[in-house]
């Protein structure tokens, strides 16, 4: 299992944020690029970005600090927000990017994203937040009435490298992930799931690693910030 350290951008910061709110925002580093390299230096194998200003404002806010991390780390990076044309996806891709995350688009316009998919093979990811089971769009600030296990299973056939699942009411809690709706989730489709939200612990981590389905990853955030969870002690566990 995948240990994807999370940077979450806002106004060029590295920031987390509280069950998604902007304004419960907490700054961890004002030069993100350096704390990504924090993370390769102690060993991870993956980067996990999230545009927090271009969640909300439908196109890339941060791109700056994207890019330079990308120019300054050589393990492959995952990208959301604000992601929701054919022509952002090429682009991301196309300076280094090494997987796509489509959250919104992947609700308002799932042609889109079988057709990134097939334009793009291995490099698109499908990010499902969810709410007390139903889906959340445009940086969780709209619910929908679409159910998380019927928007992963329309993309069964779509080639999308991953299903990134985040329960909202979890991230940046620091109270534990939602493990039973994750694991359900995993045994509901074929496509790989990544666990996101509430990962705070080695404990855990342990736990969606033995949670009886074969999860991709987890992302964690703040526990990694805060020091609740050793990044390098972490990979060294899921290693085995």
């Amino acid at each position: 299992m995948i240990l994807y350290p999370a940077i979450d951008l806002k106004d060029g910061q590295a920031v987390r944020l509280l069950r998604g709110e902007m304004e419960k925002a907490t700054v961890f580093n004002d030069d993100p690029a350096a704390q990504a390299r924090a993370f390769v230096d102690a060993g991870c194998e993956w980067l996990h970005l999230v545009d927090l200003n271009g969640a909300f404002a439908g196109e890339p806010v941060n791109a700056a600090p994207v890019e330079a991390i990308l120019a300054s780390c050589d393990v492959p990076a995952q990208l959301g927000g604000g992601i929701r044309d054919m022509a952002t996806i090429a682009t991301w891709i196309e300076k280094g990017l090494a997987r796509v995350i489509l959250g919104t688009v992947a609700v308002e316009n799932p042609d889109l994203v079988r057709e990134a998919a097939r334009e793009f093979p291995g490099k698109v990811a499908v990010g499902i937040d969810a709410r007390n089971g139903m889906v959340a769009t445009k940086g969780w600030a709209e619910e929908t009435d679409v159910q998380v296990t019927d928007l992963a299973k329309s993309f069964e056939d779509a080639g999308v490298a991953a299903i990134i699942y985040t329960d909202i009411n979890r991230d940046g809690a620091m109270q534990g992930p939602n493990i039973d709706a994750t694991a359900d989730l995993a045994r509901a489709v074929s496509i790989p799931v990544i666990a996101s939200g509430g990962v705070s612990s080695l404990a855990d981590l342990i736990a969606l690693r033995d949670c009886g389905v074969e999860l991709n990853g987890a992302i964690s955030g703040r526990a990694l910030y805060d020091g609740a969870l050793d990044l390098k002690e972490a990979l060294a566990t899921l290693k085995g």
